[in-house]
């Protein structure tokens, strides 16, 4: 059974970096598609990056050149770097993983089986 454990939400400034990371356990094998997502209250759930077992990357263009998803420093971890935030990156983020075919690893949700109980990032302006 996979489990996913999220980390380093919190409150801050516009302005200021986050970093969140993601701890998975059990077994990871096949689950080449990983990634973040976050949903602000009565908002859907919207994808924000991923990462593929390739080490290709996509983000939602609200966040290209301000958030860098990548695995850390070892394979059961997946982190996400976040600067220059804004009011607007306010929500619950959640990592997830999707044991689905590269071409199809993207940011929609529904393609994601595994995920974390997510970590709240509010940022005040």
């Amino acid at each position: 059974q996979v489990q996913l454990v999220e980390s380093g939400g919190g409150s801050v400034q516009a302005g200021g970096s986050l970093r969140l990371s993601c701890e998975v356990s059990g077994d990871t094998f096949g689950l080449d598609c990983m990634g973040w997502f976050r949903q602000a209250p009565g908002n859907e759930r919207e994808g924000v990056a991923i990462i593929r077992s390739d080490g290709s990357t996509s983000y939602v263009d609200s966040v290209k050149g301000r958030f860098t998803i990548s695995n850390g420093n070892a394979e059961n971890f997946l982190d996400l770097q976040m600067n220059r935030l804004k009011p607007e990156d306010t929500a619950m983020y959640y990592c997830a993983f999707a044991a689905v075919p590269l071409s199809r690893c993207d940011l929609v949700p529904v393609r994601f089986g595994y995920w974390g109980q997510g970590t709240q990032v509010t940022v005040s302006s």
